[in-house]
């Protein structure tokens, strides 16, 4: 009975873990209409982080490039486009990377967080200088 107890505990306690991870599927939302426009894959490689986009809501724009990237992002496909780069955990923050918006192919200082009071948002903060946007994206349940 006690194994018993003790291996509840621990799937309960590693479920608590993964859900206060920043990894998996997040549904980006437009700042001014509130809507859904695309579904970031967050993933560590190399011990780093990375997002990429995995899903774009509006099917007119699945087949696009980022004609605004520049580099080696430049007119390359935005469905599957690394938008979150070479990020690292600093205590409850990730930072030291970047993202871009490739509607636009600005490229910002970036902060991931999961939100304080909700472990299903995640606050992302993108910065010029000492100003900043911040949105909060949802993740998505399996």
């Amino acid at each position: 009975m006690k194994k018993l107890l003790v291996i509840i505990y621990l799937l309960a306690f590693t479920t608590t873990i993964e859900a206060q991870e920043i990894f998996g599927q997040w549904k980006t939302i437009d700042d001014k209409t509130g809507e859904a426009k695309s579904v970031v894959e967050i993933y560590k490689k190399d011990g780093q982080v990375f997002g990429k986009i995995i899903d774009i809501m509006d099917a007119s724009k699945k087949d696009l490039p980022c004609i605004e990237c520049g580099g080696e992002d430049y007119n390359k496909p935005i469905l599957g486009l690394d938008i979150i780069k070479n990020m690292e955990k600093e205590g409850e923050y990730y930072r030291k990377g970047t993202i871009i918006d490739p509607r636009n192919g600005k490229i910002y200082k970036l902060r991931l967080a999961l939100d304080e009071d909700n472990s299903n948002l995640l606050q992302v903060r993108g910065y010029i200088g000492f100003f900043y946007a911040t949105q909060y994206w949802e993740r998505v349940k399996s």
